[in-house]
């Protein structure tokens, strides 16, 4: 089909044009004389048979059509570019995965476990986008997204869905924040601020509900938007944070956190892994299915 598309040239040369009224600095821009520019925009003009630009006053000022084509004509060239440095940048490679990631998950669990993901399919290219809380349902299509590591949120007609593990909280503590306020039994949790997840509001309210605590005021305390910052305000002992266990276990492998109580809550969600099932043969997510459920399988039941 014969396309109505004038050349890249003409295009790029008018969008310049328009962005700086000036066509001296689109001529800078574009690495041409200004000769060449004004030839390329005086053969778009030919082409589409409009005016694109007046002077006024020695300034160019974009003619009413012109002021509504270069919006479009922009949005249609920084697509060409991005399409183009996207296959420049995976040229060679056997698919490219695009996975919605719930960013704590991602910083603290899933990021600092792809490079064995990477030496094992070096030629699968994984993008990643953040994954947050929201009112309906995660539209993969709409939102150009292969597949999503999220808190699973209950079966969906057409979604595989596959748990990884489980969301158990647990507190955790600086150990230097016990040395001057005791924290040997629930109760002493009054003496001390707990470090709320904005989202969450009532995790710590039903932790103590669970151990049966009283006088404990559980709805108290700084708010924080993800569980990588209450982590680090507790780590830099800014209070008592209610984590789930494995978002936290290298720092309470080093010591720079403690459990000061074995209690657990299981929340009874869990972090999944979903995606459309009519794209269950992909290959690339085929791949990353299997090597991420065989992680979880290597690190045992305790955590899941």
């Amino acid at each position: 089909m014969r396309r109505h598309t004038p050349p890249t040239a003409a295009l790029q040369a008018f969008e310049a044009c328009a962005r700086h009224l000036s066509v001296s600095r689109a001529a800078d821009e574009l690495h041409l004389t200004q000769s060449a520019v004004s030839r390329q925009v005086a053969g778009l003009e030919a082409i589409l048979g409009v005016r694109l630009f007046q002077r006024v006053r020695q300034r160019l000022v974009l003619t009413a059509a012109a002021a509504a084509y270069a919006p479009q004509v922009r949005a249609a060239l920084s697509r060409i570019e991005a399409a183009t440095l996207e296959l420049l940048a995976h040229q060679g490679a056997d698919g490219t995965l695009t996975i919605a990631v719930q960013p704590t998950f991602g910083t603290r669990w899933l990021v600092p476990r792809m490079p064995r993901f990477h030496a094992a399919h070096r030629r699968i290219v994984v993008n990643y986008q953040n994954y947050t809380t929201r009112p309906t349902p995660l539209d993969f299509a709409a939102e150009d997204v292969d597949a999503a590591i999220m808190l699973d949120a209950g079966p969906r007609p057409g979604i595989a869905s596959h748990r990884l593990v489980a969301d158990r909280r647990i507190p955790v503590c600086a150990p230097a924040l016990i040395m001057d306020r005791r924290l040997d039994v629930v109760a002493d949790l009054a003496r001390h601020t707990l470090l709320q997840h904005s989202t969450q509001p009532r995790a710590w309210t039903e932790w103590l509900a669970m151990v049966g605590a009283t006088g404990v005021d559980g709805l108290r305390g700084p708010k924080f938007h993800h569980h990588a910052m209450v982590a680090a305000a507790a780590v830099n002992g800014l209070g008592v944070a209610l984590m789930p266990s494995f978002m936290v276990a290298e720092e309470l492998a080093r010591g720079s956190l403690i459990a000061p109580f074995e209690h657990a809550l299981d929340t009874g969600a869990a972090y999944v892994l979903a995606y459309p099932e009519a794209s269950t043969d992909m290959p690339a997510l085929r791949a990353f299915r299997d090597w991420l459920l065989a992680e979880i399988a290597g690190e045992g039941e305790s955590r899941r």
